[in-house]
């Protein structure tokens, strides 16, 4: 275009329209054009080419997808194994953990186990040396103390003392075998206001000396009558001092209420008698029913023996010689010795029997039904022989 043809196509003296004033005319009316149908076909075959080509896509685009989610699977396996070997790993630690503080704790355990048992040793050795200690104290006091029997009622620690003190210093004198008046009473006020059972007539009492000496020396006052009627026994309390069986006598079926002396008196017919004890009960004081007389002599036991079913004091006596206890016990033990060798024998016997085999037994009646096969000899010997 050239300059001014707008200019004028713009006016309305304008020469006719030029093709640029058409563009800006009313819109001429929609003219349709008949448009054939293979177009459709066209579009459908477009849009299929293009849904396989998509498809054809896709299916080229699948697999490095499923190879992505295999080597996930094959990652997370490889993980599941090194997780499992890690798990087994700390628990491997823990269960060392475990083990060293058990072992820990098992040698702290043994260690105090061993701590108390040293300690209960050493207390068990001290209390075993105490005892030991308390022992030999007692076995050596026992040794200075002399025990007097049969002493009367109406004895008193004045009496005692003037009696021993002259054979050496006392160091204390303790009276026993008192039985109360009372039961409300005890038998220290007993010993000291003198009330006493009327059916005790005699009491015991212990003296000790400072010195052992001088205990063997109050031995002398053994058999000595303090009062009438009335001899008192003096031994030692230990129990080092033995009692001759060889000059003693059992006896039994004595009266309860007997005394000491009315058996000195039976038995002074067969010799000298050294001491008589008559066994009696603590709480009551009256006689158990048995004793035991000592002689000077082994001939005064043999006469002893002879006064056996003898009457003393309304009942009949039983004498006997009193048997060593040792020796009875080595002779049982000497009697059932061959009894268990015996014993012995036969079990072992039974048992080899019933271990060993047993076959048929042979009947001796029954005969054999086998003929008998006679001897032969050979034409050599029988040849020879002739």
């Amino acid at each position: 275009y050239v300059v001014g043809q707008v200019s004028g196509s713009l006016g309305a003296a304008a020469e006719p329209a030029a093709p640029l004033a058409r563009l800006f005319r009313a819109a001429a009316p929609p003219v349709l054009v008949s448009v054939p149908g293979g177009n459709k076909k066209r579009k459908r075959a477009e849009k299929g080419e293009k849904v396989s080509e998509d498809q054809s896509l896709s299916i080229i685009q699948e697999p490095p997808v499923k190879a992505k989610k295999a080597r996930k699977k094959e990652h997370s396996e490889a993980e599941k194994k090194l997780s499992e070997r890690e798990n087994a790993l700390e628990q491997a630690d823990e269960e060392e953990h475990q083990k060293l503080f058990q072992n820990k704790a098992k040698q702290k355990k043994n260690a105090s186990q061993a701590i108390t048992k040293s300690v209960v040793n050493s207390a068990t050795g001290a209390t075993a040396k105490q005892r030991k200690r308390k022992r030999v104290a007692n076995e050596a006091a026992d040794r200075r103390t002399v025990f007097v029997g049969n002493l009367p009622v109406s004895c008193t620690l004045q009496v005692l003392k003037s009696l021993f003190v002259k054979y050496g210093q006392i160091q204390s004198i303790r009276f026993r075998s008192l039985i109360p008046a009372e039961d409300a009473v005890s038998k220290k006020v007993a010993a000291i206001k003198r009330k006493v059972h009327p059916n005790v007539k005699s009491i015991n009492a212990y003296v000790v000396f400072k010195e052992e000496c001088d205990a063997q020396k109050a031995l002398k006052e053994n058999g000595t009558e303090i009062a009438s009627g009335f001899h008192i026994r003096v031994d030692t309390a230990s129990e080092t001092g033995s009692h001759d069986n060889k000059r003693s006598v059992f006896l039994g079926n004595l009266p309860y209420d007997i005394p000491d002396d009315a058996v000195r008196e039976h038995f002074q017919v067969c010799g000298d008698v050294v001491r008589v004890r008559v066994v009696r009960d603590s709480r009551t004081g009256l006689g158990k029913g048995f004793g035991y007389v000592l002689f000077e002599n082994t001939d005064a036991v043999h006469l002893a023996l002879k006064l056996n079913n003898s009457v003393l004091m309304g009942r009949k006596i039983r004498v006997q010689r009193v048997a060593d206890k040792k020796k009875a016990q080595k002779g049982s033990d000497q009697s059932h010795a061959p009894k268990d060798r015996v014993d012995k024998k036969k079990k072992k016997e039974k048992s080899c029997s019933d271990d060993s085999f047993v076959g048929e037994k042979a009947n001796p009646l029954k005969k054999s039904t086998k003929p008998k096969r006679l001897k032969t000899t050979p034409r050599n010997k029988a040849g020879r022989n002739k």
